[in-house]
């Protein structure tokens, strides 16, 4: 039976962890006993990762990590390196805010033995205009730079098979902020077997947002930066 680990990055989200927690854990559950939720704390300010040490007396598969803040970036790095050194046969990333449907992992799950990547592209978006655009202009800029038009090259919902995402990782630079975004490009540029999924994407369901728009801009004009370095090295 494949073995699935479900990553989760966490920062300040003791709003939302309890039930992100549980509903992930049962998908988890649900493909085996191997199976892990790896829920990681990124050097929280709030009770997130005490939180989770309380509920794994509940959940059994969950795993609590908690580390020094790298950003979600690093975190979600962090996470993949931690599942393949587990041996995972698939690993999966979403994220905290329970913008996601945990219902919706099962069209990736079911199809996992004919890709190398499926990314849930936002297409039902209900987290306001700003956020749409970022993705938008995102999109315009890595057609610019790479010559690629990606569907939705950062979204927090993706389900990879464990041999090339661990090719990929070593290509990625430590705590590298949109490692999504550089995966995805991986993937794309070595025309993987890739397939977009459109999911739905609801509002922050508690908490506060970390990022606001001016460090959306800030992340923007480094990411340009990048991606104009890296293209010389992918």
């Amino acid at each position: 039976m494949d073995r699935l680990y479900i990553v989760i990055p966490a920062y300040n989200e003791e709003e939302n962890i309890v039930e992100v927690a549980e509903s992930w854990h049962e998908i988890v559950s649900k493909t085996g006993q191997a199976s892990r939720l790896v829920v990681i704390d990124d050097g929280s300010k709030d009770n997130t990762y005490q939180i989770l040490l309380k509920l794994q007396k509940q959940l059994p598969q969950l795993i609590p990590v908690t580390k020094e803040n790298s950003g979600h970036g690093g975190t979600v790095l962090y996470g993949y390196n931690y599942a393949l050194k587990e041996k995972a046969d698939y690993v999966f990333q979403t994220d905290s805010d329970g913008q996601t449907i945990p219902e919706e992992f099962w069209q990736l799950w079911n199809k996992r033995g004919q890709f190398d990547i499926q990314i849930g592209y936002r297409k039902n978006r209900q987290d306001g205009f700003s956020r749409v655009l970022v993705t938008k202009t995102l999109r315009l800029v890595l057609f610019l730079i790479f010559r690629l038009w990606i569907t939705d090259a950062n979204t927090p919902f993706r389900l990879m098979a464990a041999a090339p995402l661990g090719e990929y990782l070593t290509k990625i630079p430590d705590d590298y902020n949109l490692s999504n975004v550089l995966l995805t490009i991986l993937y794309e540029k070595d025309k993987r077997a890739i397939r977009y999924v459109p999911i739905t994407f609801r509002p922050r369901q508690g908490g506060v947002n970390s990022i606001n728009l001016k460090k959306i801009t800030k992340i923007g004009w480094q990411a340009v930066k990048d991606f104009r370095s890296l293209k010389k090295l992918i």
